[in-house]
């Protein structure tokens, strides 16, 4: 770490302690854990879209009300009187539903129409049509980090080049209204999902470098060690709704080693084949919906901690 990292504090308060403790590290696993649960149910959904719905015209449709469904959960979080860790958890679904309903099946739909073929490695398909083009909105997803990177947040990240440039105090200064708590975890659950989406295919992309080059190495190792540091992070802080917030990153940085890994064939993503595995997903999404009704008990009876 240089000077200028070093030279580099928060002034922000979070409920991050400075030390572990066992709740502070109870809070954190279950948070890594729900979060972590979503994302194979992610891709399982897309799948039985796609399977369930053999015509083109009605996986769109399907898509379509994916994606209105996570609309209207972000709406409900808005408008009703929930407390933070529900409104989390709601902007969290909302924004999966979204991304999978909208966003991956957008990509779909234009690789479809331009009859964009997969890419094969090995006889099998090694990327699907939609992730092939998905590159093309890497100007657009810049432009939208730039709003990250000029707005009052929290994310030590981009705090980190808002100090580099200068221009914290004022990014302060010039952003006094929030955001509704589910719509800033919807947004940068998105936003998230599709810089790493972007990150691994470039990575992918034989033109760039390939699966097996040095870089999707350091892809892959670079996000285990980088969620690592965060695990550490998620593992002290103390209020239920922002354990859950910081557990996004968290996951989906470390998602991309385990994406490496089912790219390297090293395991078979049992989220990708739903009927062969159907015991197993749906041993899963028991599991996620326990352990979600368990912290909105918790949180409502007073036993989880909220931020204000």
């Amino acid at each position: 770490m240089n000077r200028a990292t070093k030279n580099i504090s928060l002034d922000f308060e979070t409920p991050m302690k400075k030390n572990f403790n066992r709740k502070t590290i109870g809070l954190g696993i279950l948070s890594f854990i729900v979060v972590l649960l979503f994302m194979p149910l992610g891709h399982t959904l897309m799948i039985l879209n796609e399977e369930l719905l053999h015509a083109h015209g009605l996986k769109l449709i399907g898509a379509a009300i994916i994606g209105v469904i996570g609309l209207a959960l972000l709406i409900m979080a808005i408008k009703f009187n929930y407390n933070n860790t529900v409104k989390t958890l709601l902007g969290l679904i909302a924004g999966i539903l979204v991304w999978t309903g909208w966003i991956e099946f957008s990509f779909v739909w234009i690789a479809n129409k331009l009859n964009v073929m997969p890419y094969m490695q090995d006889g099998e398909v090694a990327t699907k049509p939609e992730y092939l083009i998905m590159p093309s909105s890497i100007g657009i997803l810049a432009a939208m980090l730039l709003i990250f990177l000029f707005s009052n947040t929290k994310c030590q990240f981009f705090v980190w080049f808002q100090k580099l440039f200068g221009v914290r105090k004022e990014v302060i200064a010039t952003s006094k209204q929030k955001k509704p708590l589910a719509v800033t975890t919807f947004i940068e659950t998105i936003m998230i999902i599709w810089t790493f989406y972007i990150v691994l295919l470039l990575a992918y992309d034989t033109n760039i470098a390939g699966d097996r080059h040095p870089l999707t190495y350091l892809v892959g190792f670079g996000s285990l060690a980088w969620s690592g540091y965060l695990i550490i992070n998620l593992l002290k802080i103390s209020s239920f709704d922002y354990s859950v917030r910081y557990a996004i990153p968290t996951v989906i940085i470390f998602w991309n080693f385990i994406e490496v890994l089912g790219r390297w064939n090293l395991f078979k993503e049992i989220w990708i084949h739903p009927f062969e595995y159907i015991i197993e997903l749906s041993i899963i999404t028991i599991i996620l919906l326990t352990l979600i009704t368990f912290m909105i008990v918790q949180t409502l009876k007073g036993r989880l901690k909220v931020t204000t």
